[in-house]
């Protein structure tokens, strides 16, 4: 009689991991009991949630409050098309389940905070980090150390991606090290562009998420050797790959030899984005104060220093001067009337104020508060977004 709880079109689908012998029934039946969090549906949770799905993971959570836009198409490869409006969580569920209709699929269509994360992350054994933002990778972090859970970490920029295993417990009862034995603190606000601004190769997170993907399987198989204590790194530029070691911090806040920090915190704060992301003598304008001006009689300049591609996909007829030439066209720039200055989200643009302050003294300049995506979500929602 047979003990394992599969069905004959399981075994079927199954069949070319049952017949690999570190895997075998046993390896397939543990990869059915596994329970994954996929945090992040994009760029790195596309390929991560096919590649657990088509392995048969038996339970999947998925974490995202965003819809699918047409930027997200050159990369998020779980969805197409005839997804664009609709909530990722949906659409992704639908493939998911579509590609194996013998797992079970949770969406969770929110954003995970210090307040929701504990009951979130309760249910599932392994999480999987797929966002692109610092407080959220702290918060996960975070929320698996205080729950014990393993974090299977990756990231991407531009040409290059890592993978880390976070907070692995070995057959010893040893802890293996987590994000804030690496980054104990997160970068200065602004000073680290996210996709959007930087761009990213669309196979990169295909070829990241698979690894990603990978490190999952062998730890819900319990097979083979995890990422625990190493950060690979890749770069598809140079097609260059490298493993660092990674060592625990005495200083680690939750885990070094005097932990501080018990439970979950701001991070907001912690990132510093409850800190204005410039200097206090950078004035600002308000999307409706802007709009004022647009329909008032007051002579004004408005600048834009975004990349020219940004500026092909959205602009509010502003002069574009990129922010990396910038204090070589001050020419352009007036100073005798007021002049605002937007970007994406206001990050640059007030970068490019506290420059051209600090090295010419102009003193009639104004950020644009949200720049072109506060514009579109509070004057005219005709505006593309990216």
């Amino acid at each position: 009689m047979s003990n394992h709880n599969f069905s004959s079109a399981e075994l079927e689908r199954y069949s070319r991991h049952i017949s690999i012998p570190e895997i075998g029934i046993e390896g397939q039946q543990k990869l059915k009991a596994a329970k994954v969090l996929v945090v992040g549906s994009g760029g790195l949770g596309s390929p991560l949630l096919l590649y657990l799905a088509a392995a048969g993971i038996g339970k999947i959570g998925i974490v995202d409050f965003d819809v699918v836009d047409d930027s997200n198409l050159q990369r998020q490869v779980l969805f197409s098309q005839n997804d664009i409006g609709r909530p990722k969580v949906e659409a992704a569920k639908e493939k998911l389940l579509a590609l194996n209709p013998h797992i079970i699929i949770d969406i969770y269509n929110e954003k995970i905070t210090a307040k929701n994360a504990k009951r979130i992350l309760e249910p599932y054994n392994i999480v999987a980090d797929g966002t692109d933002n610092f407080q959220t990778r702290y918060l996960i972090n975070d929320a698996c150390v205080l729950l014990n859970k393993i974090n299977v970490y990756a990231s991407i920029y531009r040409f290059e991606g890592q993978v880390s295993v976070f907070n692995y417990t070995t057959k010893q009862g040893e802890v293996g090290p987590n994000y804030r034995d690496i980054f104990p603190s997160p970068p200065p606000p602004g000073t680290v562009p996210n996709c959007a601004e930087a761009g990213v190769l669309g196979v990169l997170p295909g070829i990241i998420g698979s690894i990603q993907a990978n490190e999952v399987i062998k730890l819900a198989a319990k097979i083979g050797e995890p990422l625990s204590g190493k950060l690979f790194l890749f770069d598809a530029l140079a097609f260059d790959c490298r493993t660092l070691k990674i060592r625990k911090d005495p200083n680690n806040p939750l885990t070094g030899n005097a932990p501080t920090q018990t439970s979950l915190i701001d991070y907001d704060e912690f990132c510093g984005l409850n800190i204005k992301p410039m200097k206090e003598n950078v004035k600002e304008i308000s999307v409706k104060e802007l709009k004022k001006l647009f329909d008032g009689n007051e002579d004004f300049q408005i600048i834009d220093v975004r990349e020219e591609y940004e500026y092909d996909i959205v602009n509010l007829n502003a002069k574009l001067i990129p922010l990396n030439s910038i204090l070589n066209r001050t020419s352009e720039i007036e100073k005798e009337k007021k002049v605002i200055i937007h970007c994406r989200s206001g990050v640059r643009s007030a970068n490019a104020i506290e420059a051209l302050q600090e090295k010419f003294g102009y003193k009639n300049l104004y950020n644009l508060k949200g720049g072109i995506l506060a514009y579109s979500k509070e004057i005219d929602n005709t505006l593309a977004t990216y």
